[in-house]
């Protein structure tokens, strides 16, 4: 009986192995946890629809239990994206499935000479949790307009990472959130 139980888990543990496939990179996963779907709705986005997507894939490579996926039209949306004249800004999250939050890519700052993916990775940051860490340096996304037009990095750094993975920690484990969720 346990010889069988051992042949029986060690042949479901090389299914499941031969069948894992990986095409991002992803930050160091956190066992055991799905990843939060959240949608956004880019149609009022205007001229930054490329620079939301490319901030979006930014968080999605760096972050390992949420995931942000582009809404279905027609559908409803927990972050909606619209273009603006004025700074850009962002609800503060997280925004968990069902919830809602608003990103503006204002303007102003692209005016202004600031980069447009690095604007709307850090709004998104917004979304995710993360509140603005001014004054502060190039490397940290979250710095914002305080980092200068010369700061051209997306990327969030390890702790705007790690500030995510545990603001979604709880809400991945959550089986009942009405959102479908993926490994």
């Amino acid at each position: 009986m346990l010889r069988r139980t051992v042949i029986t888990l060690l042949a479901l543990a090389l299914t499941l192995v031969g069948t894992t496939t990986s095409t991002t990179p992803r930050a160091s996963a956190d066992v055991g946890i799905t990843a939060v779907t959240i949608t956004y709705n880019d149609s009022r986005a205007a001229e930054f629809v490329d620079a939301v997507a490319q901030g979006v894939a930014i968080w999605n490579s760096s972050v390992t239990n949420v995931r942000i996926v582009r809404a279905a039209p027609g559908t409803r949306a927990d972050v909606t994206v619209i273009a603006d004249d004025g700074w850009p800004r962002a609800t503060l999250g997280p925004v968990r499935p069902g919830g809602s939050g608003t990103v503006w890519m204002g303007r102003q700052a692209v005016n202004d000479g600031y980069a447009v993916v690095r604007i709307a990775a850090h709004e998104f940051g917004h979304t995710l949790g993360l509140p603005d860490r001014k004054p502060g340096p190039c490397s940290s996304l979250m710095s914002g307009s305080s980092a200068g037009v010369s700061c051209t990095n997306p990327n969030p750094n390890a702790a705007e990472i790690s500030g995510v993975q545990s603001n979604y920690r709880s809400a991945a484990r959550l089986a009942d959130t009405g959102k479908v969720v993926v490994g």
